[in-house]
C-alpha cells in the first residue's frame, strides 16, 4: 500500500484515499449520488420497502393546510428548499400555496445543476405560477448565502430525512448553521425518520430484489470507473445492521475473500482481509426527545410536528430560540 499521498485532482480522490488507507475502512456515502446512483436512488424510493418517501408524501397530503399556514406571514415569506431533488414532495405544497393565493417565492438549491433545471421546466409546464429562482451549490455554502434574504420571512425546507445521514455532532453542526442564517420570524421545516420496528427499517435497507446492493456498490463501480481501480463488486457482500439502543442504521461492504485492489490514479494498493469491512452509509432514527436535544443544543426550539398515519415518519417545524 502506498503511504505517502499523491497530489489530488478531486475531493473524491483525497476522500477516496483516505477512507480506504484508515483503519476501520470506510466510503463517504455521497458519492454514491453519480448519474447511475441517482437512478438506483430514484427505484429505492418506489420499493413498496421503503416507506420514507410515502409517509412524508402522507403527511404533505393530509396537513398541507396546516403547515401553510403556518409558513405565511403578512409581507410573504421566501421558501427556500435545501436538496430540492425532482421536488415532487414539495409540489404538494407548492400547489396550495398558489390556490390559497399565498405570496411567496420558491428557491430551490441542489448540487445537480441538471436536477434544478428540469424541475424549473417542470414547475413551467405544472404550476406556472410559482415565481421560481434555482440556485447550484453544497447545503453549506449555500447556507452562508441564506443570511442575505432577509427582507421577509425565510422558510427552510429540508425534506426527506437528509440529516439521519449525519452523526448527531455533525447534525448539531448542520442545524447551527441554519440557525445562524434564520432571523426569528423565520422557520425551518425538516424530515426526521422515526424510530420503529427494526425489521422494517432493515427491510428498507436491504431488498430482496437488490436494489440497495446496488445502490451501495455504486461507489465501487464508481471508483473503478473514474480513478481506474478494479474493484471486483461481486467479491463485496452488502451489508446492514440497526441498532435500536441509538436508532442507528449502518451500511457496509464486506470483503468476502483476502484480496488486492489496484486503484491505478491514485497509485495505491488497497488490502483486503477476508470479511473485512468498508462503513459506507449511516441513516439514523429518531424519537422527539431526540430531536428536542438536537434542536436545542443548535439553538432551536420545536413550534410544531406532523407526522403519518404509522408515526414512521415526523415532519418538524423549528424557529430560532429567543
Amino acid at each position: 500500500m502506498k503511504t505517502t499521498p499523491t497530489t489530488f485532482q478531486s475531493a473524491f480522490e483525497e476522500d477516496v484515499y483516505k477512507g480506504l488507507t484508515s483503519f476501520p475502512k470506510y466510503l463517504l456515502s455521497k458519492y454514491i449520488y453519480d448519474q447511475k446512483g441517482d437512478k438506483l436512488f430514484q427505484q429505492i424510493m418506489e420499493m413498496p420497502e421503503y416507506y420514507l418517501t410515502n409517509c412524508e408524501l402522507n403527511i404533505l397530503e393530509h396537513h398541507k393546510a396546516a403547515i401553510a399556514e403556518i409558513f405565511n406571514k403578512e409581507g410573504g415569506f421566501d421558501l427556500i428548499e435545501l436538496g430540492a431533488g425532482d421536488g415532487k414532495k414539495t409540489k404538494i405544497l407548492l400547489q396550495h400555496l398558489v390556490a390559497k393565493k399565498y405570496d411567496f417565492n420558491y428557491l430551490p438549491i441542489d448540487i445537480s445543476q441538471h436536477v434544478l433545471e428540469e424541475l424549473r421546466d417542470s414547475l413551467k409546464n405544472e404550476i406556472p405560477e410559482v415565481k421560481v429562482k434555482i440556485q447550484q451549490g453544497t447545503y453549506f455554502k449555500t447556507l452562508e448565502n441564506l443570511a442575505d434574504y432577509n427582507n421577509r420571512r425565510k422558510v427552510i425546507l429540508v425534506l426527506g430525512s437528509n440529516i439521519g445521514n449525519l452523526l448527531h455532532e455533525n447534525a448539531i453542526n448542520f442545524l447551527r448553521n441554519i440557525q445562524k442564517a434564520m432571523n426569528f420570524e423565520d422557520r425551518l421545516f425538516m424530515g426526521f425518520d422515526q424510530k420503529k420496528d427494526p425489521q422494517k427499517i432493515l427491510d428498507a435497507y436491504n431488498d430482496k430484489t437488490g436494489i440497495t446492493e446496488a445502490f451501495n456498490k455504486n461507489l465501487l463501480a464508481r471508483i473503478n470507473r473514474e480513478l481506474d481501480a478494479n474493484f471486483n463488486l461481486g467479491n463485496f457482500k452488502h451489508w446492514e445492521t440497526y441498532d435500536p439502543e441509538t436508532g442507528t442504521a449502518k451500511s457496509y461492504l464486506v470483503s468476502k475473500a483476502k484480496q488486492k485492489v489496484a486503484i491505478k490514479k491514485l497509485e495505491l494498493e488497497v488490502c483486503f482481509d477476508a470479511w473485512e469491512s468498508i462503513h459506507t452509509e449511516i441513516s439514523q432514527k429518531y424519537d422527539d426527545a431526540v430531536v428536542a436535544w438536537l434542536a436545542k443544543e443548535a439553538g432551536l426550539e420545536i413550534q410544531t410536528s406532523f407526522q403519518d398515519q404509522d408515526n414512521w415518519f415526523k415532519n418538524y417545524i423549528f424557529r430560532k430560540k429567543h
